[in-house]
């Protein structure tokens, strides 16, 4: 297996069409795309209930932090082949069927075939400071597990990108970290 991660973002819904979006490393094999959602989660118990998911390949780093800050709700459209929805900024979507399921206690392996496959937009390439949102999403998303050093240093760093090269969109997408982050030291600050 390609050891690669490509960081995406992978659109889910429930039986009863309750959307679910969620960033989300994922591995290419061959033609099937390999999915390790962490137990429990969301993702995981749609896809199981469900059998279908979207692969999403998005340069709005809005999506990734605004997910990891809590902010799910981003425009969806109706997948073309499966029970299932894409984001609308999705430059390409790739329409999943679970083929495989290798149970763990931890992070289960999901095999995924790809059904259907569409471009939307162009892409024109990615900026220092996406790269940099989607490094602090992932920060974010571990607030929990890390030292608050570990965090100001790597947020101190990724700064100089979101400086030099971000958008719009990328500073929207920066101050929504920055604001969880400072909730977390808030929370973690001695009473």
């Amino acid at each position: 297996m390609n050891e690669q991660i490509f960081e995406t973002v992978v659109t889910t819904q429930s039986p009863d069409g309750v959307p679910h979006v969620a960033p989300m490393g994922v591995r290419y094999q061959d033609e099937r795309v390999v999915l390790m959602p962490f137990k429990p989660s969301t993702t995981l118990a749609n896809i199981l209930a469900t059998r279908y998911a979207v692969l999403n390949l998005v340069t709005d780093t809005r999506v990734f932090a605004g997910c990891v800050t809590g902010r799910r709700e981003w425009p969806l459209v109706p997948a073309q082949q499966i029970a299932g929805q894409r984001l609308a900024c999705a430059l390409r979507h790739v329409e999943l069927q679970l083929d495989e399921f290798v149970d763990d206690a931890q992070r289960p392996v999901l095999r995924m075939a790809r059904v259907h496959e569409a471009s939307h937009a162009d892409f024109l390439g990615l900026n220092r400071a996406q790269a940099a949102v989607v490094e602090g999403a992932v920060l974010v998303s571990r607030l929990h597990m890390l030292a608050l050093e570990k965090i100001d240093s790597e947020m101190a760093y990724l700064q100089i990108a979101i400086d030099k090269t971000a958008g719009p969109g990328e500073h929207e997408a920066w101050g929504w970290l920055r604001e969880a982050v400072a909730v977390h030291r808030k929370k973690a600050a001695p009473r």
